[in-house]
This record gives structure tokens, C-alpha cells and sequence, in this order.
């Protein structure tokens, strides 16, 4: 608990009145202590539990720990700043959020950069470099790459932004997945040669000594649990990467991941400490999710049919055409329409609302962006200020309106 220190009221003055040696604690400087409960007495009818009363007391109190756990950061950040003006250190100032990726210490924003279909791709060097600047510049620090994007094509271009940009390698997060290498059999898949040689692969073409998180981009059914965790203690015993996860893997596959987290306490690595998923996610493990504007459905651009311009266009997405011309693709478009009714009462638009409804889960350490221009991304670094905006009473009522909460099969079975 930090504390401050409270000047004396002058020579051989005591200290102003709270805390103990002239230090108050986080509940005292904000005023957030806890009230005392009344007492019911004695009368047969305080016995009887007033469910209202306690709801609300709960939402009260699970309101005070967040403004206590805000007033904490708040505090640790200007301690630090003080420290580092001192040491004639300068912070870069940012409006960017930055969370714990899952139990681990390293910080990343919850916002990151992600290369699939762009880098390499559907965009131009010229516009992946201003696209990584921009996104550098608002305090992004996580950028998200794999070694089968655009054939290795987007971890070249990525390496070869980095290497341009001179940024220190110490002051930004990569992530890559490897299970899909090239043509041959030992090139893809889970196997310790794959693990190991894919991520030198990726290495080569991002230019770095290391990366910061490598994903098994998907479960291998062909490869032993045992095998995997091996491989990535292996590439993080040797310096090749930070951290590891999975990637891709659905409800049921993360089931059997648990395996691997009782694996790895076996054999002593780290555990994953990420996971892109599919599904719900693990106690203690961060998720990084991806596609938040459902590859660009929630923007709207698809409700008049399928723009040239667009990524279901493009050759090889056909899938994605698809999809949006599906009677469940329909379906989904209706719903966007009265999303982005939503959205303009909070005076802002459907890609910002939908990236901060994902940000509001509290086991999300990022949400991965997609975007093929400088705009796209300063419009969906907008949707931070959004995020304060999501009041219970409104997710409720997006909840209601996409019908795709998950049920608590729990409470139905009892």
C-alpha cells in the first residue's frame, strides 16, 4: 500500500489527524473507507434478508475497488514520476492503457497492432511503416505478426519497420505464431524440430534476436502434449523468445490445453501466460483477442453488399463472402444496423463501440487492430474514450440486442 507523507503543523507540532507517523493510506487520501454497517437490532424482522439492499451494496462496493485500484495506478505513476524527474528522466505521455498480459509482469497496451491480411498484403510498405508510427506514437507497444501471414511476407515487412524505425528494442512487445512454415511435412504443425526452426525462421525474417511471446497457432493433434511444452521451454531456455501461448484453440481444445499447464508446473517452465482464443479463457491466463470488428462486418461497410476495395474481395477470402451473404451473415448485418443506432447515442461509431466492448472484459490483456490506413487506426484508438462510456445498464442492453452472452449452464442445471 502506498502511502504519503503529511508535513508537521510546525516545530514540535504533531501531524495532521490521519494514519499512523503521518501517513495515510489510499482509503483515507481518496475517502473512500468503508462505511459501517447499521445494526439490525433485535426485532424478529432484521433476521429477514433484504436481496435488493445487497445487490446494491455489492455493485457499490465492486465500484469502490476499482476507484481504489485507479487511485493505486494513479499514485504509483506519479511516485514514479517524481523518481525518474529526479533522475532528469522524461516519460512519453500517452492516453493508452497498459494491462498485465495475464499473471505475468510485462505490460502491454491494450490496444495492439496485428498484421494479418494487411502487412505484406493488402497494403503497401509505404502504408504499413505510417500505419506502425502512428500506432508507436499513441503508445501502442504490441505488435502482432505470424510466420504464415502473406507467406513470412508480414514478418519481413514488420522487421524491416522496425530496423528503419530504430525504435529500442526494449520499448515495444512481438508476438508471432508458428504451426503453419511451408510445403513440406516437418514444416508445419507442433513438432520440437517445427517449434524450434519455425521460430528461427520467423527470427530471420523479423531481424531480432528474440521475440516476446511465441503462440502455437493452433492444437496439434499428431504432436504429445509433453512434446510441445518442451519445445517452447526449449526456445525460451535459449533466449529465442519471453513467453509463450496458444492460439486459435476452441472450447474443447482448451480443455485439453489445461493439460498442458499441469505439464509445464511438471516440468518446471513457464506456463502460457497468453492465449488468443476461441472461447473463455483460464484463471490467470491474459487473452489477446483478435478480429474485434469481425473483419470489418461491425463497421457497416458490408450492409449495401461487398466493396472492391474490401478484405472479403480480395483472392483467396471468398470464405468471407461467403459468410456475409450466408442466412446467418443476414442475420448478423440486421443486428449491426441497430448497433450502430447504439453507437450514435454515445456519439461515436460501431468500430469503436465494438473494440471497447471488448476491452471491458476484465481477463483481455489486448484487443488486436487490423487496418489497412492511418485513419482506421486513429478511429480505433478512439475507442478508449468509449470504454468509459459502457455503463452496466448498456451492456446489458448490447447483450440483449447481439444475443451471443454465454450462458451459465450452472445456474440452468439447478
Amino acid at each position: 500500500m502506498f502511502a504519503g507523507r503529511v508535513p508537521a503543523t510546525g516545530a514540535g507540532g504533531s501531524a495532521s489527524a490521519g494514519g499512523k507517523g503521518g501517513k495515510f493510506s489510499v482509503e483515507e487520501l481518496y475517502g473512500f473507507n468503508k462505511k459501517p454497517k447499521g445494526s439490525r437490532g433485535n426485532s424478529g424482522k432484521a433476521e429477514k434478508s433484504d436481496g435488493k439492499k445487497e445487490r446494491k451494496e455489492k455493485e457499490e462496493s465492486v465500484l469502490a475497488s476499482q476507484i481504489l485500484e485507479a487511485a493505486r495506478r494513479l499514485m504509483e505513476r506519479r511516485r514514479l514520476e517524481v523518481y525518474l524527474k529526479e533522475c532528469d528522466v522524461t516519460m512519453k505521455q500517452t492516453s493508452m492503457p497498459y494491462r498485465n498480459l495475464g499473471k505475468s509482469g510485462l505490460r502491454v497496451s491494450c490496444l495492439g497492432l496485428g498484421t494479418w491480411v494487411t502487412f505484406g498484403s493488402q497494403i503497401s510498405d509505404e502504408m504499413a511503416e505510417r500505419v506502425m508510427t502512428d500506432a508507436y506514437d499513441s503508445g501502442v507497444n504490441l505488435f502482432d505478426t505470424a510466420e504464415v501471414y502473406a507467406s513470412g511476407r508480414a514478418e519481413s515487412t514488420l522487421g524491416n519497420i522496425l530496423k528503419k524505425k530504430g525504435w529500442r528494442r526494449s520499448s515495444y512487445v512481438v508476438t508471432t505464431k508458428i504451426y503453419w512454415g511451408g510445403q513440406a511435412e516437418t514444416e508445419r504443425g507442433l513438432s520440437r524440430k517445427h517449434v524450434i526452426e519455425g521460430l528461427r525462421g520467423s527470427l530471420s525474417r523479423l531481424q531480432l534476436d528474440y521475440v516476446d511471446i511465441v503462440f502455437a497457432n493452433r492444437s496439434d493433434i499428431n504432436a504429445p502434449m509433453e512434446e510441445v511444452v518442451r519445445a517452447m521451454t526449449f526456445v525460451i531456455d535459449r533466449g529465442l523468445a519471453m513467453y509463450w501461448g496458444t492460439s486459435r484453440w476452441n472450447a474443447v481444445e482448451i480443455m485439453v490445453g489445461q493439460k498442458a499447464y499441469s505439464v509445464a508446473r511438471q516440468f518446471n517452465p513457464g506456463s502460457p501466460g497468453v492465449l488468443l482464443p476461441e472461447s473463455a479463457c483460464p484463471s490467470g491466463v491474459g487473452a489477446m483477442t483478435w478480429s474485434p470488428l469481425a473483419c470489418g462486418l461491425l463497421t457497416g461497410k458490408y450492409n449495401g453488399g461487398v466493396p472492391e476495395s474490401s478484405r472479403a474481395a480480395m483472392k483467396g477470402y471468398a470464405w468471407l463472402k461467403e459468410r456475409f451473404h450466408s442466412d446467418e451473415g443476414k442475420k448478423q448485418l440486421s443486428k449491426i444496423q441497430e448497433l450502430h443506432l447504439l453507437a450514435d447515442r454515445l456519439n461515436c461509431t460501431a468500430a469503436q463501440l465494438a473494440i471497447a466492448w471488448c476491452l471491458r472484459s476484465e481477463g483481455v490483456s489486448s484487443v488486436l487492430l487490423g487496418v489497412s490506413n492511418t485513419e482506421q487506426l486513429l478511429e480505433n484508438i478512439g475507442s478508449i474514450r468509449v470504454l468509459s462510456l459502457l455503463t452496466p445498464p448498456l451492456i446489458a442492453e448490447m447483450d440483449t440486442l447481439l444475443g451471443n452472452n454465454p450462458r451459465n449452464r450452472k445456474k440452468e442445471a439447478s
